[in-house]
């Protein structure tokens, strides 16, 4: 299906570690050369697209999506085919979704079932994360079989959603310790579930049933206890842990000082927590502030995104996603009166390239090695999927995005390609465009117009033991084993307590 011959001309090649101008020629879907003036042979049959004052960058890779999800009584909006569609419009050429099973349901099956609503529909390639919903030896089983077998390299632990996902801290355990025996990437969903369970009864009681009420029973220090919580637990057994959806300033400090500390921890904000804030749950408007409920809540302090994007800007932070999970207004509407009925999840795939840029880039927090490098090369590394993906060099995946950093566009339900009818971003002018999409070596997306089928997009496998990863965590376990203390042994009185 890919194009067979395709030449990027006058560009700047954007890498995380540097930028330079160079012509880009791929054929089969791999980089072939990357230089100055390159001259393929033969001309016929080449497609030329010029790249002059534009940044020719590796496609985005979202660490974290719920593409037709079935939850809260719903299912969301964007399947595997709008969703990833909309993600090649936004310059996103790859999303990892997530497969949930039920509590003591089997983990392959979940995966099986994932694997089989997005492989006719998905237009971009694509992986699967596997949730962890409960634990017994079968789980454990089960974890090794997708890991040797299925390609999966990172299993994700709900601390949240009591009574349906949430595991407790002596299963977090067992499925960290697993994590780190398989070469595995252990994510938490990191709230507790257990005060928010508490907080949403108190909320009902006093008659608050709005919007409001969903960031009023799981503050900010709901999500900042079980973040440290799950960093203590992924520590004492020397797992990497990687913590989805950052939404607080407080959690966010609980990273920074953990990765300052040493530890192995990632922090994922996401184009939500970076782009917009949770004043919107006030909104006197229900279906506006119902639009924008999601778990962990978005933040009334305004100052958050700003305060994430400094985190993300200088790797206290190290990735964005968008936890895409799209309902509309009459699927939110289920919990109109009672907003621990609202589905949670909102959108993003589709816009978080051109968020960060717009709060990254061009407000001048990071720059454009550094943008490369948290939308889709250091998901790449942690996920292992370095450098076929992540890249532009010989031998990598041709999943390509030409961005033009001076063209503006302005986000709105009205244009966007989601399934959705509302986007939390409406209205935001975001400067940088991806003006060409190629996924696979093919132009799938270009000047607004697609060329790509349901069913083009590939699932990839992801091999355990990622090096970015774990070479700290394999160097710490030869070197920081306890060892007793070499004493001679006590020979005097011992006195029992009497009976």
């Amino acid at each position: 299906l890919a194009q067979q011959r395709l030449l990027i001309k006058g560009g700047k090649v954007v890498n995380d570690d540097h930028s330079v101008v160079a012509d880009v020629y791929v054929e089969d879907g791999v980089v072939q050369q990357v230089g100055p003036n390159l001259n393929p042979q033969p001309p016929t049959g080449l497609v030329v697209l010029d790249a002059t004052n534009k940044l020719v960058i590796p496609g985005g890779i979202d660490t974290h999506t719920h593409m037709q999800f079935p939850f809260m009584g719903s299912r969301s909006k964007d399947d595997f085919y709008t969703g990833t569609k909309a993600a090649l419009a936004g310059g996103t050429t790859m999303i990892i979704d997530f497969a949930i099973p039920q509590k003591g349901c089997s983990l392959i099956e979940a995966f099986d079932t994932w694997k089989s609503w997005a492989d006719p529909k998905v237009c971009c390639d694509y992986a699967l994360h596997v949730a962890v919903t409960w634990w017994d030896n079968k789980v454990k089983e089960e974890m090794k079989s997708l890991v040797q077998k299925k390609g999966v390299n990172s299993f994700k632990m709900f601390m949240a959603y009591k009574d349906l996902y949430m595991i407790n801290d002596e299963d977090l355990y067992a499925a960290f310790s697993c994590c780190k025996e398989l070469g595995a990437v252990a994510q938490v969903h990191a709230e507790n579930g257990e005060l928010i369970a508490q907080g949403a009864k108190k909320m009902l009681a006093l008659g608050i049933t709005g919007p409001e009420g969903h960031e009023l029973c799981r503050p900010e220090e709901v999500e900042a206890e079980a973040t440290q919580r799950a960093i203590t637990i992924a520590n004492a057994v020397n797992c990497p842990l990687y913590v989805v959806h950052v939404m607080s300033k407080s959690a966010a400090r609980v990273i920074s000082n953990a990765r300052r500390e040493g530890k192995v921890v990632y922090g994922e904000p996401i184009a939500a927590s970076l782009g917009t804030d949770g004043t919107n749950y006030w909104n006197k408007d229900w279906a506006h502030a119902a639009a924008h409920v999601m778990a962990p809540p978005l933040r009334p302090d305004p100052s958050t995104p700003g305060f994430l994007m400094n985190l993300l800007a200088n790797d206290d932070l190290s990735v964005t996603g968008t936890d895409n999970c799209t309902f509309d207004i009459c699927q939110k509407a289920l919990g109109k009166d009672d907003f621990t009925k609202i589905p949670n999840g909102v959108n993003g795939v589709e816009d978080r390239m051109s968020v960060v840029w717009e709060k990254g880039v061009y407000n001048g927090k990071m720059d454009e090695n550094r943008f490369v490098a948290v939308t889709s090369t250091n998901a790449a590394k942690i996920f292992n999927l370095y450098p076929k993906k992540g890249r532009i060099a010989v031998g990598s995946d041709a999943d390509i995005v030409i961005w033009d950093p001076k063209a503006t566009r302005t986000i709105s339900a009205k244009t966007h390609h989601q399934a959705n009818n509302f986007n939390i971003f409406e209205g935001m002018v975001c400067h940088g465009v991806p003006v060409a999409t190629i996924s696979r070596g093919k132009v799938v997306y270009e000047g607004g117009a697609f060329n790509v089928a349901a069913g083009e997009g590939k699932y990839v496998s992801r091999p355990p033991f990622p090096p970015y990863v774990y070479k700290r965590v394999r160097q710490r376990e030869q070197v920081y084993q306890p060892v007793p203390v070499k004493r001679a042994p006590y020979t005097g009185v011992v006195s029992a307590t009497p009976k």
